[in-house]
């Protein structure tokens, strides 16, 4: 499903993630009743935080220090900002505050990626699961459609390039989708936009770690529960 994505992908144009959604629900009847039941789940668990860890191949020390100061306050108190409005719709519309830590944090960060990274370490629940998929169904939707009218936005507000650039890696979800939109425009705001983004998935671990350590808080008052240790995908993303 995997292959075939990218494959689809890189013939018409869309995002792999979509086609691996579409795929991926076309082909759910082997998770039940099948002998694939088992390689799925470990596929799900264990190769997802492998994938995770590889994130951090794509950024290097050099990038952080490239956009200045400036641009990387913007994102942090825009990431804030989006986890923090994710948790008060989510007590709005009477839904739990980890769903809200959940949809902020894959918005604010790098769409699906984050969202099962941040998944992987929020406490089990009869609904992780399916909030889970929603989200990534969600921004995969979302990102798609930014990647195609942001750039019109963009010109719409007469934005020089470098705005441009940080208009669409500052604000789309996915890293593909953020390539696909700023390499629409030109090659150099395709490259600051890429580079943007970048440094927004570099904010993934410091999140995960801020989300671990308020769910240790939370665990220490209420219940004898354990309480969640650093994932060992978490510190490959750091060292790599």
């Amino acid at each position: 499903v995997g292959l075939a994505a990218l494959f689809l992908s890189e013939h018409y144009g869309a995002p792999a993630m979509l086609f691996a959604l579409l795929l991926g629900i076309a082909m759910s009847f082997l998770y039940e009743g099948t002998k694939c039941k088992e390689g799925i789940e470990f596929t799900a668990c264990h190769i997802l935080r492998v994938g995770v860890g590889l994130l951090g191949l794509r950024i290097a020390f050099g990038d952080l220090a490239a956009l200045g100061w400036q641009t990387a306050l913007l994102l942090v108190v825009a990431i804030a900002s989006t986890i923090g409005l994710g948790i008060v719709l989510a007590k709005a519309l009477g839904l739990k505050k980890r769903f809200g830590v959940l949809t902020g944090g894959a918005v604010g960060i790098c769409g699906a990626s984050a969202a099962m990274a941040i998944a992987a370490v929020l406490p089990d629940s009869k609904d992780k699961d399916r909030d889970t998929l929603l989200t990534i169904v969600g921004v995969t939707a979302l990102s798609t459609v930014a990647m195609v009218m942001y750039p019109i936005v963009a010109g719409l507000l007469n934005l020089d390039p470098t705005q441009t650039s940080i208009f669409l890696g500052g604000t789309i979800h996915d890293v593909a989708q953020v390539v696909g939109a700023g390499y629409s425009v030109s090659e150099q705001t395709g490259d600051l936009a890429t580079l943007t983004k970048l440094v927004r998935v570099a904010f993934l671990m410091p999140v995960v770690v801020c989300i671990l350590l308020v769910l240790r808080m939370n665990l220490d008052k209420t219940s004898d529960a354990k309480a969640p240790g650093i994932p060992a995908f978490l510190i490959a993303f750091v060292v790599l």
